[in-house]
């Protein structure tokens, strides 16, 4: 096996001298004080992310702290002294009285093995030891049967009813439409339906936004769409930005042209074809097939590919000398800009995105709605970011109590037309329930009068003749409360001091570093990926030291932290309820379950094993996590990744109302207006407050486009 050394270099290639010793010695002196790998991650985890935070993410690097701990454990094990039985008693006093007894000596004492010819049965003894064995072997099978069974996870199926025409219609191949219209299919997510009897209209060029809560199954529409568990004409193309870029040596630039098979099929075949003629093996017919390919790839602009691909690329935030970078090198996070990179460029009929601005900074997701504005095929995107709807979708589709209902126009749109049908749903259900009580009231009146029995029978059968009157099913509101620490703290709370950090001489991040918070803080941190924004997180919590300045912090803070990584935190083998239980033992189940219920994660949703929740939902389970200890600070990394928009509504008003500070790293508009007072810019190396707020980062971002040409 591969020692932690070995692995370090092979993992970092380009890593500093200076920190490689750094870590090296760490890992040697404090070796055999790992109980795991989560360990050596705390210990050296943070020096490792920003060494590598171009091409690995957290994830990543707990990999590799796992595979260092295995090395150092078997090291450990190799190294260990084995114990040996003395065929005596040693006289301690003996050996002190003749103080001329050699060291040596007194180790061979030590090392002298007990002869075979011992008093204990050696049957029994070893019927003994497997008796004890196997009572442990028991003892650890019954206590972690719960948290090491693999957990099984339902499966999304859908169906639909269809007709021979549509079949028939379809097989001939005559439907060359681009427009897709999926009438009355349900789906199931194990033995839960999702969708009943729906009905999906979508129109080619269009662009529509899929909204709805947490856990209702947006990204199970997107998963049926794309691998045709619903009918879709066969000629219509589908690319579902779900997976990333898987990692070897192709280049990031040419990974994206690989995706146009149109292109890449043309040159593959024109190679073909030249290779053949210049071999002295064509029969003629190369010339022209020759002849055609040309007029196919100039029809098609294919010699324009490259400084497309490359502008999408930009955009996306890869700078040249990334683009040129193999996809093996990049973390999970840029795999999957690479994914949504390779998608714009293969320009798919019907382009399937899901949460697309999860893995994006400010800088990209400004870039991607103009980029989106101007495009020619359909779009079905789920997204969170109010702002990046509004700027982007022609049309609403609104996923609630397992139908779909459509809406023309932007978010904000939709919010008012919405408002406006329940508004006349409601005034239509009191017109009908004001007339049957009307005609209960004659009948009632009338029921025992003889003259008036013909009467009382024609109301009774109008009345059954009514369509059943339904009651409007409004959905409930999301709350969620961060509970207050009362206790009064002096401001400053939490300061950073003219603070340098850096790993080596040849990695510097900041210097200058000047930033506080006090109990009534809300300050919003930007910038780019990779610019250092959860670095200066770190400095905050003190998890990083700094090299020079000062962090101050009040005795009595207690800091709550949100990572953008939580599920990474969250044992996903076990229920919420379990989860808390684990992690704030000696508690009655009624305070996990009220704490999960603060959160929406109510009656048999706190019951399903975490692995079985969506995205949103765990995200809720991680609130609960978080603000159970009741800290006087939060410190939040994305917060609002996964949730649906009325969660991030609920979010904002909880940090409004919490009496505490907030510093929290965002990329989502409207959290940071609804929330923030201060905004602050991390970028080469320092971070500066802007004044004018998000209007002002955004106009500074803008010209930054213009002045690079992707606008």
């Amino acid at each position: 096996m591969a020692s932690y050394v070995d692995i370090l270099k092979s993992e970092f290639p380009e890593i500093d001298t200076e920190l490689f010793d750094y870590i090296t010695g760490v890992l040697e002196n404090c070796g055999s004080d790992f109980e795991d790998g989560e360990e050596v991650f705390e210990a050296v985890g943070g020096v490792l992310q920003e060494v590598s935070a171009d091409v690995k993410n957290e994830d990543d690097v707990r990999d590799i702290c796992l595979q260092m701990f295995n090395s150092l454990k078997m090291n450990n094990c190799h190294g260990a002294r084995k114990q040996v039985l003395l065929d005596a008693p040693v006289q301690l006093s003996q050996i002190s009285a003749h103080a001329h007894t050699e060291v040596n000596d007194v180790q061979g004492i030590w090392m002298m093995k007990r002869p075979q010819n011992t008093t204990v049965d050696a049957k029994k003894l070893e019927k003994a030891e497997a008796k004890l064995k196997a009572k442990h072997e028991r003892r650890n099978e019954k206590d972690s049967q719960k948290s090491t069974a693999p957990v099984v996870l339902e499966e999304a199926s859908a169906s639909q009813s269809s007709s021979k025409k549509d079949s028939r219609v379809d097989l001939s191949g005559k439907n060359r439409s681009y427009d897709i219209r999926i009438e009355n299919f349900d789906v199931s997510f194990g033995e839960r339906v999702l969708l009943q009897g729906a009905d999906l209209s979508l129109a080619f060029g269009r662009r529509y936004g899929l909204i709805g809560r947490n856990g209702l199954g947006k990204t199970t529409l997107l998963k049926m769409l794309s691998s045709r568990s619903l009918r879709v004409p066969g000629h219509i193309t589908i690319l579902h930005v779900e997976q990333e870029v898987e990692g070897d040596d192709t280049r990031a630039l040419d990974s994206v042209l690989q995706s146009d098979t149109v292109r890449e099929g043309l040159l593959t075949e024109e190679r073909a074809l030249n290779a053949r003629i210049n071999n002295g093996t064509a029969d003629g017919t190369e010339s022209v097939r020759l002849s055609e390919i040309y007029a196919k790839l100039e029809e098609i602009e294919a010699d324009k590919a490259p400084a497309r691909a490359s502008v999408i690329l930009a955009g996306l935030g890869f700078t040249p000398r990334m683009q040129q970078q193999t996809t093996k090198e990049f973390s999970g996070g840029w795999r999957m800009r690479l994914a949504l990179a390779r998608a714009l460029f293969a320009r798919p009929d019907l382009l399937l995105l899901d949460e697309p601005t999860n893995m994006l900074d400010v800088r990209a997701i400004l870039w991607l709605e103009n980029y989106l504005q101007t495009w020619a095929s359909t779009i079905l995107v789920v997204s969170h970011d109010r702002n990046f709807l509004n700027a982007v979708v022609t049309d609403i589709i609104h996923l609630h109590t397992q139908r779909l209902d459509g809406y023309r126009g932007d978010y904000e749109n939709f919010i008012k037309t919405k408002e406006d049908r329940l508004k006349n749903q409601h005034r239509e259900y009191e017109a009908q329930l004001q007339y049957r009580q009307h005609i209960q009231v004659f009948i009632d009146r009338f029921r025992y009068n003889a003259n008036r029995a013909a009467q009382v029978q024609s109301k009774l059968k109008l009345l059954e003749k009514l369509p059943e009157l339904k009651p409007i099913e409004k959905e409930a509101e999301v709350v969620l409360r961060f509970p207050d620490s009362f206790e009064k703290l002096s401001p400053p709370i939490l300061q950073l001091d003219e603070v340098e950090f850096y790993y080596s001489a040849t990695h510097r991040l900041f210097s200058g570093l000047n930033l506080s918070a006090d109990l009534d803080s809300r300050i919003c941190i930007v910038g780019e990926n990779g610019a250092g924004k959860t670095t200066v997180l770190k400095l905050l919590m003190g998890d990083l030291t700094p090299v020079n300045g000062v962090r101050q912090a009040h005795r009595n803070l207690k800091i709550g932290y949100f990572s953008q990584h939580h599920v990474d935190q969250l044992d996903l083998n076990v229920c919420s309820v379990e989860l808390l239980a684990n992690k704030f033992p000696g508690r009655p189940e009624e305070e996990y379950r009220h704490q999960l219920g603060r959160y929406g994660i109510t009656g048999e949703l706190a019951t399903r094993p975490v692995a079985s929740l969506s995205g949103g939902q765990k995200s809720r389970v991680a609130f609960a996590q978080m603000t159970m200890p009741s800290p006087n600070l939060y410190i939040l990394d994305e917060p609002t990744n996964h949730l649906d928009m009325e969660s991030i509504e609920a979010l904002a008003k909880a940090l409004n109302v919490f009496k505490g500070g907030v510093v929290l790293v965002s990329h989502d508009e409207r959290l940071i207006r609804l929330v923030c007072r201060e905004l602050w810019v991390c970028e080469a190396g320092i971070v500066r407050r802007i004044d004018g707020g998000f209007d002002e980062y955004k106009h500074i971002l803008h010209e930054q486009f213009q002045k690079e040409g992707y606008l």
